[in-house]
């Protein structure tokens, strides 16, 4: 079989399979499996392939024809400047969450060496990007989940990037800081079941969870919070930070144009 018509016949085979973006999946998973570009899939595309190559592609797309998320099929995805390693031991670092890290550094560009803690760090995404855009921030990480932190730490390797990582939750964020952000697990229990079946490839216990922005909010002892919330949540987590004490309460849109931050000042 040569090049072009394996990309053909994979194309089909996502679409059939209910991938939702059948062609660019393809794509991608050609290239990792074949270390090639993608530029390569075209440029060579009379190449014939070898049993071993086509052996490594169908691997690929097996796992990704069961609806297991791109990301993790390949092992890795881009967040903001970095490549971070990603399997089903954290959620995917997704686009809108680097609107979180965008409105951190906003609220962090004066300081010289601030206090930063992510809650509930997962991969590492939001912490190391923050750790590799404003170099003189001192960033802890923690997580519940070993498995987790586990990866993170792979990741801060990766990246050679400098950050505190332990175990632990709302609590280290009474602890005193600059700034705490957090991406807490906002689907509903009656929502799970019907997200999409990529979905629930990922940790449940990192998406499924009601009233922990407030929790969080109530917890911390911070000078700024910036959380990142589901659909049609921000109004009633601005409300929550409001009601607790904090000011200047902000609600930015990600680039679906998704009310997707709330984020509060206290003094």
């Amino acid at each position: 079989m040569r090049l072009a018509e394996l990309l053909r016949r994979s194309t089909e085979y996502l679409r059939e399979k209910g991938v939702p973006s059948p062609r660019v999946d393809a794509e991608l998973l050609l290239a990792e499996g074949l270390a090639l570009t993608r530029v390569q899939l075209y440029t060579e595309h009379d190449r014939p392939l070898t049993a071993a190559e086509l052996e490594r592609v169908r691997v690929l797309l097996r796992r990704r024809g069961r609806r297991e998320p791109l990301a993790y099929v390949l092992g890795e995805w881009g967040f903001r400047r970095l490549t971070l390693s990603v399997d089903a031991r954290a959620l995917i670092p997704r686009p809108e969450t680097e609107v979180v890290v965008e409105r951190c550094l906003a609220l962090l560009a004066a300081e010289e060496a601030p206090r930063v803690l992510d809650v509930g760090v997962g991969s590492g995404a939001i912490a190391l990007a923050i750790a590799d855009e404003h170099p003189g921030a001192r960033v802890t990480g923690v997580d519940v989940s070993a498995d987790a932190l586990e990866l993170a730490r792979e990741n801060a390797r990766r990246t050679g990037l400098e950050v505190d990582l332990r175990d632990g939750g709302f609590e280290v964020a009474a602890e005193g800081w600059d700034l705490v952000v957090a991406n807490p697990p906002y689907v509903r229990e009656d929502e799970y079941e019907s997200v999409q079946p990529e979905i629930h490839w990922e940790p449940r216990a990192a998406l499924v969870g009601e009233g922990l922005h407030a929790e969080l909010a109530r917890a911390a002892r911070t000078r700024r919070l910036v959380l990142e919330v589901g659909d049609g949540q921000a109004g009633d987590v601005a409300g929550a930070l409001a009601g607790l004490g904090y000011a200047e309460v902000r609600i930015t849109r990600d680039l679906a144009e998704r009310e997707r931050v709330v984020e509060g000042h206290r003094a």
